[in-house]
């Protein structure tokens, strides 16, 4: 993913000297322990000379909370965010994956998002069941538009494609994801750096 272009004339020992290496942002869980990793990783990608922030997506999904979380996070960024799906981006994965800027958000061709509704495993007493259906239905909704604003769609296009399919989980493989607007691009990126010496004598 990363590739190096070295004018010859430079005589290094070490190409970490020449550069800072940028910073790659790998998401593979959405806890409150990733999220501070998240936070971290992404303000060093902004202190670095870098003009973007690659995040790269690998996860099974996990707590919408922590998505939330990091959704803020990448809208504080002050540099263009390229999301890249890697493997599996499902659930909060593949939300967080159409948060990447217009025109950067990548899929590899083999990998495959999953869409589905807001979970809850609530117990309890039946006013607090109540509760927490009311809950996840508020975050139903948010993700859902979320995901469509994002994608450029209208505010219910995904929430009524998972109804029409009868709320069972949607995957879809880098093809399908193009076709929904959910990816911009089929393919890896390179991040390529360029180090040249220019030498003058008047």
């Amino acid at each position: 993913m990363i590739s190096s272009d070295i004018d010859p004339n430079i005589k290094i020992r070490k190409i970490e000297d020449l550069y800072d290496s940028p910073v790659f942002v790998y998401v593979n869980k959405f806890d409150e322990a990733a999220v501070r990793t998240f936070a971290s990783e992404i303000q060093k990608a902004e202190s670095n000379k870098q003009p973007v922030i690659p995040v790269l997506i690998d996860s099974y999904g996990g707590q919408v909370y922590a998505l939330l979380a990091m959704v803020d996070i990448l809208k504080r960024a002050k540099k263009p965010v390229a999301t890249i799906a890697v493997g599996k981006a499902m659930s909060c994965g593949a939300i967080l994956f159409t948060c990447g800027a217009e025109g950067m958000r990548y899929i590899s061709p083999n990998a495959t998002l999953m869409i589905h509704d807001v979970s809850t495993g609530s117990m309890g007493k039946v006013e607090e069941i109540k509760a927490d259906a009311a809950e996840a239905e508020r975050l139903n909704v948010k993700v859902y538009e979320m995901m469509a604003k994002n994608c450029g769609q209208d505010l219910g296009y995904f929430m009524d494609i998972v109804h029409a399919k009868g709320h069972a989980d949607w995957f879809l493989d880098a093809q399908e994801a193009q076709l929904h607007k959910i990816a911009n691009h089929i393919r890896v990126p390179e991040f390529n750096v360029k180090v040249s010496l220019d030498v003058s004598f008047k």
